[in-house]
């Protein structure tokens, strides 16, 4: 028998009680923040009761987990919201924002994979065309020439007004964002720690110089640490964002074939530079799965990329599809 909503728990529509609501559930320990956001974007106007009461539209073992912990604990609920109202406003005094799948600046990119995360916090601004943008990634230990090649491929990708997307990592990444900045073009640094907490530290002036002209951002609470497990869920994030991922520099236990793999699973583009091709028996190995392509210059990516217009109304179809599925 499913116990009765606390009667004690109620709660306004506003936006900004909304957004609390969902940090809020995301504070439970034990529960799928990809759920979550599944579940909010997929039925904006369920209620938080009716989620610990053990109610929700999608269905199998992931779902049912998560819904016994926020009953099993739904006591607690209360105090999660006071922190989360805290934390939030915190974060807003320090010029730090945030944007949930609940709101309408949520990036459209992000909404189409199944393990999208429920919130960012980010400095800077978020942008519709963001849309149009493709991730830069590789190794954190690259070649003189991988340096070049990054700095090249992200460069080209600016002037043709394309946002690019990194880890702001040592190596590829720190020279995808710096050659997209010098050409005066939008970058985002995905981070793997919370927004108040740069990693590497030695990536702070550019971080700076990527806020005042594009974003920083973190699907992680604001204080949390660079943990490695931290960093795959970065790559997730990074890859979502995206139309695709150009692959640089990177070994078969590199984060950016993780990456390469995570955008497969996404339904996302692959672009594998031929150098790379030519010397990893992983990436001449990619090429036989869907939608990854050897590239030689940036216009074998432009002509596959679609517009923001077209990636938001593919979005809002996914988002409806799954709706009616549920």
């Amino acid at each position: 028998m499913i116990p009765a909503v606390d009667p004690n728990i109620r709660l306004s529509r506003s936006d900004v009680v909304d957004r609390a609501d969902l940090l809020a559930l995301c504070r439970f320990g034990g529960v799928s923040w990809h759920f979550l956001a599944r579940e909010s974007q997929r039925d904006p106007e369920a209620d938080v009761a009716t989620l610990l009461s053990g109610h929700a539209t999608e269905e199998g073992r992931n779902a049912r987990d998560t819904l016994d912990r926020l009953m099993e604990s739904r006591a607690q609920f209360a105090e999660h919201r006071r922190e989360v109202e805290d934390m939030m406003a915190s974060t807003s005094a320090e010029g730090i924002r945030l944007t949930t799948v609940l709101d309408d600046d949520y990036p459209v990119n992000l909404r189409v994979i199944d393990n999208l995360p429920p919130f960012l916090f980010y400095r800077g601004q978020l942008q519709t065309d963001d849309a149009y943008s493709v991730a830069v990634v590789g190794t954190r230990a690259p070649s003189e020439d991988g340096i070049v090649r990054a700095q090249k491929m992200a460069t080209r990708l600016a002037e043709h007004g394309v946002t690019v997307l990194s880890g702001l990592a040592r190596g590829i990444d720190t020279a995808a964002h710096d050659a997209a900045l010098v050409a005066n073009g939008r970058t985002i640094a995905v981070l793997g720690s919370g927004i108040r907490r740069v990693y590497p530290p030695e990536n702070g002036e550019l971080a700076e110089r990527i806020i005042a002209s594009g974003a920083v951002v973190s699907q992680f609470w604001p204080d949390a640490a660079p943990t490695s497990f931290n960093f795959p869920r970065r790559n997730v994030v990074t890859s979502g964002l995206g139309q695709g991922t150009v692959v640089i520099e990177a070994s078969a236990t590199s984060g950016a074939k993780l990456q390469a793999r995570l955008a497969v699973e996404h339904g996302k583009h692959v672009f594998l530079l031929a150098s790379l091709v030519a010397s990893h028996d992983w990436a001449r190995n990619y090429l036989k799965r869907p939608r990854v392509y050897e590239v030689a210059d940036v216009e074998d990516i432009i002509k596959v990329l679609r517009s923001p217009e077209q990636m938001r109304s593919r979005a809002e179809q996914r988002v409806q599809l799954a709706l009616n599925l549920a």
